[in-house]
């Protein structure tokens, strides 16, 4: 389907999905995350697409920040309706059951930081920057920022940089682990690729796996513990788990069909 806001591919199973608002340095507006809470979804039913790459238009932002203008005249309530429908697009990407890589290609602002923390991996080219400067508008971050920082850095530097709103250069955020890899930015996407790759070639079923069991660590009402044990039985009852156990033993490549 065509959208406003994006430009979608799907090739070789991945599916990118490009913001699309240069003149804005793709900032998002209320638009443009419902678009891309539509784009995940329609991923997640879609057998065609194994992984998603979230990536921004051009060579300058992946994604500057929100759509400042969209702010004005807010009232208390219609903040907090817009907090919560940007946390649950952006919790839609977190859970999603197929990887979510983030290729980021410049400024990750506000909420383009949050947006790149929603996504189970960042790869991000050499020109990125990441922050969270709401406070020089008056604001906190209202996407999730407060919460997924700490869980990426830790209280210490995620409260410094959410309150003086400093940015921080990409190998700032390789050594603060806030990312996985810093390259080049024409080598951006390729190593994108080269991830999504290797993950294609593990069973998809497993990958959903850990993604749910990963996402429990974060959630106070859950016991994660529990949730691995859940999903580390389930995973017996898979072909993928036939086939991987068949292979080792008898020392071939295994063939995962995400059944």
């Amino acid at each position: 389907m065509s959208f406003e806001n994006l430009l979608t591919s799907i090739d070789n199973r991945v599916l990118t999905i490009t913001i699309n608002r240069p003149d804005k340095l793709n900032a998002l507006n209320k638009k443009t995350v419902e678009e891309i809470g539509l784009a995940i979804k329609n991923a997640e039913s879609n057998d065609a697409v194994l992984a998603i790459i979230i990536t921004g238009s051009g060579q300058k932002s992946f994604v500057a920040g929100a759509d400042i203008s969209e702010f004005v005249d807010l009232s208390v309530e219609q903040g907090r309706s817009l907090a919560q429908a940007g946390q649950a697009v952006f919790k839609s990407i977190e859970t999603c059951s197929k990887p979510v890589i983030a290729a980021v290609n410049g400024f990750a602002l506000g909420g383009g930081c949050e947006l790149t923390m929603a996504c189970h991996l960042r790869i991000v080219s050499d020109n990125a920057k990441f922050g969270q400067p709401e406070v020089n508008l008056g604001l906190i971050a209202g996407y999730g920022g407060t919460q997924r920082l700490i869980q990426y850095i830790g209280k210490t530097k995620a409260i410094e940089l959410h309150m003086t709103g400093d940015i921080i250069n990409a190998e700032q955020a390789l050594v603060l682990g806030l990312v996985n890899y810093v390259v080049p930015q024409d080598q951006l996407m390729e190593k994108c690729l080269e991830v999504i790759e290797k993950i294609k070639t593990k069973s998809p079923k497993a990958i959903t796996g850990v993604i749910n069991s990963v996402n429990a660590y974060f959630e106070n009402s859950v016991d994660g513990f529990n949730i691995e044990i859940n999903e580390f039985g389930k995973c017996f009852a898979t072909d993928d788990f036939k086939e991987g156990t068949s292979a080792f033993l008898e020392k071939r490549k295994a063939t995962f069909t995400g059944k």
